[in-house]
Parts: structure tokens; sequence; C-alpha cells
């Protein structure tokens, strides 16, 4: 009698995310043509239909610049599908300088299936922990049950729900608010700038 042989997945993937703060030759245009597909798909991190490429592609330009954001990318097979956001809280905002935020995380849809969401999340609150931050928030449309499912699962808290978060198609869309602590980095201090890598 012969054993069957062992199923091995056809194609496996070849997934990632990492903290960028440049752009490599041909990336821009990856991160624009993912965007222009999650907007198309409804999560387009405020905008409800895809801007002209040039306006995607400042808008990611200038992502890069602000000392208070940090961008996370995810690629599948090498290419950006995704991206998240770590946005500090300004310098003049001591009493704040504990927390952060994620924002603006999506993953286009035809890379949607391989843990790219959480890897997204995971990431985020690494670089967070290491500036020192010890509360992330976030806030998401009420209607991306994927994504809400992902953070409820990493331990995020919902402490509100607002009932005016987006208007999409003339009609309010209600939207949660969330909250996680963060372990800390052994000597990290809050607020401390987040290391370019």
């Amino acid at each position: 009698m012969t054993k069957a042989p062992k199923k091995t997945q056809a194609n496996p993937k070849n997934v990632a995310v990492e903290l960028i703060d440049d752009f490599a030759s041909g990336e821009l245009h990856d991160l624009c043509d993912a965007t222009e597909a999650a907007i198309v798909a409804g999560g387009g991190f405020g905008w409800l239909a895809p801007p002209d490429r040039q306006v995607l592609e400042s808008y990611w330009k200038g992502v890069l610049l602000v000392p208070e954001r940090r961008l996370i990318v995810a690629r599948l097979d090498g290419v950006i599908c995704g991206s998240a956001q770590l946005c500090q809280p300004p310098r003049n905002n001591e009493a704040q300088a504990f927390a952060a935020q994620l924002q603006h995380a999506f993953v286009a849809p035809w890379a949607r299936g391989h843990g790219l969401a959480r890897m997204l999340t995971e990431k985020v609150e690494e670089v967070a922990i290491r500036g020192g931050f010890e509360i992330l928030t976030l806030d998401v449309r009420e209607t991306q049950a994927r994504a809400i499912g992902i953070y409820e699962s990493m331990d995020y808290v919902c402490w509100g729900t607002n009932p005016y978060y987006a208007k999409v198609d003339g009609r309010f869309v209600a939207g949660r608010c969330y909250w996680k602590q963060l372990s800390p980095a052994p000597g990290a201090r809050a607020g401390e700038k987040v290391a370019k890598p």
C-alpha cells in the first residue's frame, strides 16, 4: 500500500510588513494602485472615490515628510498591497504624550486573506512600543466588520460609537473607537520620537 503524497500549497505567497521612510523604485506606484483598489472596495480611509493619481502620489510623499507619522507597508510577493500609519502626538501635547494612534490601515482586496491586516497592526504596535507609547487608539467605520473582528481579537477595547462618523452616498455611517494598552519597551520614554529604520 502506497502513501498519498503530502498536500502542499500551490503557489505559496510571500507576505511581509515593514516600516519605511523612503520609496524604492516602483513602490509609490504599487502603493497608489493598492490605495485605489481599497477605495473602490469601500475602505479608502476617507476617500469615497479614487482621486487623481497625482493627488495620491502627493499624499503618500507627504506622509513620509511628517515627523509625527510613521508608514508601515504590507507586501504580497514583494509588491506593496496595503499600509498603516502610526501617528504620534505633537511635541507640545505633553498631557497625551503616552498615546499614539493607528490610522489609515488598509489591505487591497486582491491581497486579503493572507493575514496582512493583523501583521500590519502588530507592526504598528511594535513601533509604538519602541517609541515608549503606552496606549494605542484607532477608529473604524462600523461597516468594516473584518477589521473590527481583527482589532477585537487583538484585545482592542471599544470605548464608544460615533453615529456620525462618516457620510457615504448621502447616509451617515457609524464608527467605533478603540484603545489598547501596550507593554512599554524597557528604557523607552513616553513620546520619544520613533527612530527611522
